[in-house]
């Protein structure tokens, strides 16, 4: 790796190994650039904290460990009074990995705020759509009237689930699913749900924001 920028700490990661930097190698959000998503490094990246956000106009992959995480423990998910009401009454019925192209696919249509484009452009979704082949990428999707509606996508590294997106198209079937991602979480073991980045509709679920140095000792234990 080189050392591009020393006040911020951002490497350039060397194209012949996997390896990233370090918790005691960054600084900013943004950790490292350059690399490529061969399955390995996708899988280092995560195993260190990091994940890539965005491939800039230069054409290198930017990735990220931000000094704030969002995260949530499944047990501590809050279920308000209309989810609960979506969850029960709404006739939504939940599946796992039976559609994950087109749940990525759904989540790179999503419009986001202060955001003109999406991150997820065909080289996230090969690159996810490979590592969900390889059986380490995984989606939660929910159906009404056997129409794909809402769901999420991630990647399960050790015990820890990493939220990549998520995506709606009906009130509630994004929260809905990932209802079920915390009862399948709390049933198979996962100890955390990693958010990534700070989210008002997680907030309003129960994820809140550790510090990068907190997150990397669970990651760690």
């Amino acid at each position: 790796m080189k050392l591009l920028d020393k006040k911020y700490k951002i490497w350039l990661l060397d194209e012949n190994n996997f390896d990233f930097p370090t918790l005691d190698m960054m600084n900013d959000d943004l950790v490292a650039i350059g690399g490529d998503f061969h399955p390995q490094r996708l899988v280092n990246a995560y195993e260190n904290g990091l994940f890539p956000w965005f491939i800039d106009d230069y054409g290198y992959i930017n990735w990220y460990s931000p000094n704030k995480r969002m995260v949530l423990y499944p047990n501590e998910i809050k279920v308000s009074k209309s989810l609960k009401k979506s969850i029960l009454n709404k006739g939504f019925e939940v599946k796992s990995n039976e559609n994950f192209e087109k749940v990525i696919n759904s989540c790179a249509k999503v419009k986001r705020k202060h955001e003109d484009t999406t991150w997820i452009d065909d080289n996230f979704i090969k690159a996810y759509t490979s590592l969900y082949e390889l059986g380490v990428a995984f989606s939660i999707e929910t159906y009404l009237d056997n129409e794909l509606v809402g769901g999420l996508y991630g990647l399960l590294i050790n015990d820890i689930f990493c939220g990549e997106s998520m995506f709606s198209t009906v009130n509630d079937a994004s929260k809905v699913a990932f209802y079920h991602l915390c009862n399948q979480a709390k049933e198979n073991g996962i100890k955390l749900i990693d958010c990534q980045v700070y989210n008002p509709h997680l907030e309003s679920l129960g994820a809140y924001e550790i510090s990068r140095e907190n997150y990397f000792k669970i990651l760690k234990f």
